[in-house]
This record gives structure tokens, sequence and C-alpha cells, in this order.
């Protein structure tokens, strides 16, 4: 059910999978037949056909130094890589690029085009050659004259780079190592992790990798990290498909209520003397104050730690198994004293923002920025080390910090995200925004009524600001930091192109919540070709959290999954964000704590039928509703709970029950797993199997054999329920597929279309349509 933080991890816009069909027909007939014609109308508004037809959307940068950044500009005619002078606003092609694709491809790299290179990153080394990241892989460049580029030779493991960016650091037979980047050499740090005691191992049940998790002290030489005990946890057991005897695959998986779960042993190592400190204190909880994991970004690292500026010191936060319980401690980096500083008690679950932990460590001053939602709302408050206590707030007020991308102690500044700090705007749009240490109102650096992506230069002068809404395309601007005028105009992105093919944003709408009180935000997909003398079928997507909503953003995007493609099908589509998701207040947030079976639902349906309302074309006899990973979750539990509203439901790789789910997640939003006397538990009221005997209408069930995210058996345990109840249900079974579905993904989405298409609209849909194969193979 997780999402990166970002990013998904559960939550799936749009994967899928392989077949097995059990039922046929439909309870609706006589309805149209749609051809292969109207299913490619549909594939048009596709992201892989969408996006290309938006020119100068620049929504990332890379600052190079503080005043110079790199980012992607494109057009018709294809990406072009340049770079801007903050100080003077001017832009220039940062790279030759026909000359990088010619290098590129002499050493090794036949898909190197110059109109669309794939880089990822681009920095100076040393030397003065460009080093280049396409894809997977790195390169050094030497672009002058015939230019040249030089794999670089990596070693099996994967390493985090040092600071200085002369080593790194990698996990091998469970010790910790590193390698000199330029010579090769590696040296073992540490002799005693064994299997399942070892040292940065990055295992949280439901990701299982060969990241190290680490953090680098800012001067190179000491790396903090820790030895993850998971010797006593329970596994997981997944088999391949294949003829002859099944590959078995297992590993650490810990479910909530189990006695044994992982443990971490706090460490820091002294890189050149190889010496180990372990810190003076009992394991932890392998817990984030963030996300359900100890590494939240997508970028790794190890985010509830924060080193000193001279790598004396560095401080952390413990978080409780149920994360009620936060505490806020640093270390001596010699001796491995810890002191505890202060703590955070909540009555549900304490989190440290929206997509970044936003406490700061500021040993200098002896104080720490710590983020609290106390007062109902995500503000920072500043506290004295020196004796724990607080010595005031720094935001507060309405509306919450998302996330704190700068502090500068000497100027006592903090540079912030946030949302919902600003009357009458969408509480979705994220401003930017900055506010003294000292307190005192904060200062609005982005006025515009819009949703803004920052990338904030590394020295806090400058800002690059990519601002639109669902329905304006985005404009970029360089802007200053101190006071938000705008230095220069970027891009402003230009969608002639995609208008032309019939393209049409979604709809913006509000209504109001179970409570009647509470403003709901959504987005409305139509067929380009809507007819309001009709009435039109509706499919809900759902995505009910908590850790994320339905809608991906309110900001611009060409295609949001394919709410559109299916709308075009002949449905009006409607993503909600119900209550019990983030963004908004923490009341907001905790409405249905401990109740997951609640999944949004009494949200959906309300807002549904004040939307039938509304709109005389809205049939609320035929109401369909489907979801990926959370999203399949709670689709089965609209067809078990609301019988009557929702007539066909398609829940994929559902995590259905959560006593079979990764214990980090499900124990931070249901709780800890108590027993009855009577043999119920407190994880009862969301058991989509306890509740499957009451479906009524067509239901079908997706999952990959091989999810090692949500297991199979999830669904596979809902499915043992309604033959028990002897329910006629389908299910497509995807052989060898994980949680998201790869190459399996286009004929799964057809085969969604043509569910909707045949028992919601009861139409024909065409036999064995092929949508396109998706573009990241």
């Amino acid at each position: 059910m997780r999402s990166t933080i970002g990013t998904s991890r559960l939550y799936g816009a749009l994967v899928c999978g392989l077949l097995t069909a059990a039922g046929s027909g439909s309870a609706l007939a006589d309805g149209r037949t749609l051809t292969a014609q109207d299913y490619a109308q549909a594939e048009r508004f596709m992201a892989y056909n969408t996006t290309p037809l938006v020119d100068h959307a620049v929504s990332t940068v890379h600052w190079l130094d503080g005043t110079h950044f790199w980012y992607v500009d494109h057009d018709a005619s294809g990406d072009h890589y340049m770079q801007m002078d903050a100080a003077g606003g001017s832009a220039s092609p940062l790279l030759d690029q026909a000359k990088l694709a010619a290098a590129l491809n002499k050493a090794g790299d036949a898909t190197a085009k110059a109109d669309k290179l794939r880089v990822s990153d681009y920095r100076v080394a040393a030397d003065g050659r460009a080093e280049i990241e396409v894809g997977a892989k790195h390169y050094l460049c030497d672009l002058k004259d015939a230019g040249n580029c030089t794999a670089v030779k990596e070693g099996k493991e994967p390493g985090v780079l040092s600071p200085d960016r002369k080593q790194e650091a990698f996990i091998r037979n469970w010790n910790l190592w590193v390698r000199d980047v330029a010579t090769g050499k590696e040296t073992q740090l540490t002799t005693d992790g064994v299997e399942n005691f070892g040292y940065a191992t990055d295992n949280a049940g439901w990701k299982h990798t060969d990241n190290a998790i680490l953090e680098w002290s800012p001067d190179s030489k000491q790396i903090a990290t820790f030895q993850q005990d998971q010797r006593q946890d329970g596994d997981m057991y997944l088999v391949t498909t294949r003829a002859g005897h099944p590959e078995l695959q297992s590993w650490k998986y810990p479910l909530p209520g189990d006695q044994h779960v992982s443990m971490i042993e706090r460490v820091i190592v002294d890189v050149p003397m190889h010496k180990l400190v372990r810190l003076k204190m009992p394991a932890d909880q392998h817990r984030s104050s963030l996300c359900d994991d100890v590494s939240c970004g997508e970028d790794g690292g190890w985010d509830d730690v924060k080193w000193a500026t001279d790598g004396k010191t560095l401080a952390f936060v413990s978080t409780s198994r149920d994360h009620k319980h936060e505490t806020f401690r640093n270390a001596d980096a010699k001796t491995g004293a810890v002191r505890t500083v202060f703590h955070e008690d909540v009555p549900t679950y304490y989190e440290s923002g929206n997509g970044m932990v936003n406490w700061r460590y500021l040993p200098d001053t002896h104080e720490a920025i710590w983020f609290s939602e106390r007062n109902n709302w995500g503000n920072l408050y500043l506290y004295d080390l020196s004796n724990g206590q607080l010595k005031h707030a720094i935001t507060n007020g309405e509306g919450n910090v998302t996330e704190v991308l700068k502090v500068d102690a000497k100027t006592r500044t903090v540079w912030f995200r946030g949302v919902g700090r600003t009357p009458g705007v969408n509480p979705y749009y994220e401003q930017f925004w900055k506010v003294s240490l000292d307190g005192g109102e904060p200062v609005l650096l982005t006025p515009e009524p819009a949703d803004h992506r920052i990338t904030l230069s590394d020295d806090g002068k400058y800002f690059v600001d990519s601002y639109s809404t669902t329905t304006t395309a985005p404009v970029t601007v360089l802007r200053d930091a101190g006071d938000g005028h705008t230095v220069a105009t970027v891009a402003k992105a230009d969608v002639s192109r995609l208008v032309a093919t019939g393209w049409q944003p979604p709809e913006p709408f509000t209504v109001k919540a179970r409570d009647g009180k509470t403003e709901l935000y959504g987005l409305m997909f139509k067929p380009t070709h809507f007819d309001p003398q009709k009435k039109y079928p509706v499919v809900d997507y759902i995505y009910p959290g908590p850790q994320t909503g339905s809608v991906f953003t309110f900001g611009f995007l060409p295609s949001h999954g394919d709410n559109q493609s299916l709308a075009e099908l002949g449905f009006v589509v409607v993503a909600i964000n119900g209550m019990g998701t983030p963004w908004r207040s923490k009341a907001f947030h905790d409405e249905w704590f401990g109740q997951m079976g609640d999944n949004t639902l009494p949200d959906q349906v309300t807002a549904i039928k004040q939307l039938g309302q509304r709109y005389p074309w809205i049939d609320l006899d035929r109401v369909g509703i489907w979801g990926h990973s959370g999203g399949g979750n709670a689709t089965a539990d609209a067809m078990f709970t609301y019988t009557d509203f929702f007539k066909v439901g398609w829940a994929e790789s559902g995590n259905h029950d959560n006593r079979i789910y990764e214990d980090d997640w499900a124990e931070k939003w249901q709780g800890l797993l108590t027993v009855n006397k009577d043999g119920t538990t407190s994880y009862d009221n969301q058991a989509n199997q306890l509740i499957a005997k009451n479906l009524k209408g067509k239901l079908m069930l997706v999952h990959g054999s091989i999810d090692d995210n949500v297991p199979p058996y999830s669904t596979l345990l809902v499915v043992n329920a309604l033959i028990k109840a002897n329910k006629d249900f389908d299910m497509l079974f995807l052989p060898n597929e994980h949680h998201g579905y790869a190459d399996d993904t286009p004929y799964v989405t057809r085969r969604r279309w043509d569910y909707f298409v045949h028992n919601l609209a009861g139409d024909t849909p065409p036999k064995e349509y092929a949508l396109k194969p998706w573009p990241w193979r």
C-alpha cells in the first residue's frame, strides 16, 4: 500500500498482467459495438502519446553550482540540454548533443541519440571531464575535439558515494566495505556481519535490495549506519512459474503482531581508521518518523540521521513500533555516548512532514528544528538542545509545512514548501516560503495561486519555480530566494500540439465530505466527444491512502494514468481525495485511524451522489470502481460494503488483509494487533475476506504471482472466501509478475477497459485490441 513519498510503492497508477476469467456475459445488453478505432482514440491520451506533445514544460532542473543550473527543454524536434547563468539570466547549450551521442555510441550505448540522450545526471569532474549518468550507467566524457566517453567501472554491489565523491560504501557478505572510485581498491570495514544480522542492509519486508543504507559525514571520513537484526523475523515465500521445478524465493518479512520484528543497532564507522563505534543504547525499531522504512526518499539515505558539520556529533530520531512515540537524541561520534534530548508522544501516529523528514540539527547554536502537528497543522518549532525545552514556534496557524528545503544558520532563515497556508487557494497547491528561525510572519515567495515545484540552489540565493494548475500548463522561472522576484523566465510550456489532438484537461471540482461540512477536492474526466444529453456511467479511480490520495497532483499533467483514456470509451471518470488522506489537517488525516476498512468509501459514495445531483448526465445506477494496491483493497471493500451502489469493480494487487502485509506500514495506520478473548482481533474491520460473502456485482481480482510487495496470498484469501460463499467473480493471475506488471501492463490495461465497457456500459469491446508496449521497456 505504499507510495514513496513521493513515488509509489503500493500506489499503482497503471500496471498489470495476464489472465484467468471465470464467468462471462453481462446483465447489460444491446449496447454499442466499439471498434479498434474507438480504442485507438482512447490510447491517444495515454501518457506515452501525450507527454511528447507538450513543449517547453521544464519541471526538473539540476544546479551545477550557486549560479548555474542545467535542464532539459523539449519541443517537436526533440530534447535540448540547456544551462542557465542565474546571475545574468541567460541560457545556452549545456553540451554538444551530437558529439555526446556519438561518444556514447562508441562507448557501447547503441540507443543514444542526439535528440533523446536520457541523461539523468551531469557534473564536471575534478579533471575537467563531464561525469554523466545515462540510464543506470555512469560515464566520464571528454567532449572536446572528437569527444570520447569511458564507462566508469563499477563493482557488482551498488555503492553510496561519499560527499567528496572519492569513495563509495557498499555491502558484501553482510559487511560494510568501501571502494576507492579512482583505483577500484576495496577495503572491508566490518567483519562481524552475518546472515540476517548485517550492516546497512536494505530490507523493509516489502523492499529487499542490495543497496546500503547509511549517512556519510560531511568530511567523508565517517559513516553512520546500523547492524540490522532479522534473525528471528518470519519469512515470506514465493515461487516462480516455469516448466520443471519452480524457484523458491524467500526473505525476511515481519508481519503485524509478530513477536519478533526487525531491530537495528546504531553504529559509526571511522573509515580511515577502520574502527567501529557502537552507540551506547538498546537496539532501536526499524522505523522512520516519515514513512514505513528507514530510507524514505528516492535518493536513498537514512532520513532520520543528521551529522554536525564538523563530524563530531550526529543527531537522530528513534520511532516506536506503533509510531506514537518519537525520541530526539544526539551521539558523540568518537565515544558512542548517547543523550536523549526530548520526546513527542501522539495518540495516533507521528509524521515528520509530507515527502521529507523536516527536523534539522543545528549544533553550532545548540538548537534543533522540530516538526509537529500538535496544533492540528504541520508546523515548525525551535528546541534548545542543552535542556530539551521548547524555545518557541517558528511557524504557526493553519496550513502545513510540507518540506524544509534549506536552513541558513548564519542568517537564521528557513525555506520551506507549504500547503493550505494561503486563504482561498486550493489546499493541495504547494507554495514556497521563507521564515526566520526566531519566528515572525513567513514570507510567501511564490504568490501565484498554482502548484509550485521548487529547486533551490545549494547556497540558497536562487530557486527555479515551475508552477501550473490542472488546467494551465507550467511556467518555469528563476527567482531570487530573498524576496521571490523573478530574475528570468526559463520556459513557458506550449500545449498547442497536444490540444490539436483533441486533448482536454480534467475538470477540478469540490464536494462535501461524509460530515456534510468538510470540502473534498477531485478531478473529473469526460469524453472529448461528450454529449450532455446522454447518460454516462461513472468509474471511480480510487487510492484511499492513508499516505497519499486518488489525485496524482493538482498541478499540470498531460495524462493522469489512463483516466482520460477510459473516459474516452464512454465514461465519466472521477478521482477524489477522501478524508483520511494527507496534506490537509491532522484531524482530516486521522479520520479513520485504526479503521482501515473505511478506505474513504463513505466520502467516495457521498461525493459521487452529489455529482449525480449536480449533473443530470451522470448515471448513478451505473457506478464502477477500480484501483491498484491500496486501491485494489478499497475496490473489493466497496463491492462488498456498498453492494447496491457499486456495480462493477476491478481490484489490482490489493492488500486485502494487512495481517499478511509488512508490519511497519500496517502497524502505523491500523495500530498494533490485539486479539480479543473471543478470537476476534483489532484488524478484523479491515479484512476483506470477512465480508466477501456480500458481493452482488461484477468483480475482477488481479494479482502478480511473485508480488514481493503485497504477496498474492492477500488476494487468495478473498478468492477462498468467495468460493466458500458460492459467489461468481473473475480473476487475472499474472505469472512471474511483481507488484507492478511490467510487460503485462498493456494487456491488463486493455482487459480493464474491456471489463468496464462490457459490464458497466453494456457495450461490446473490440476483440483483443493491442495497446502499445509501455516505453519504459
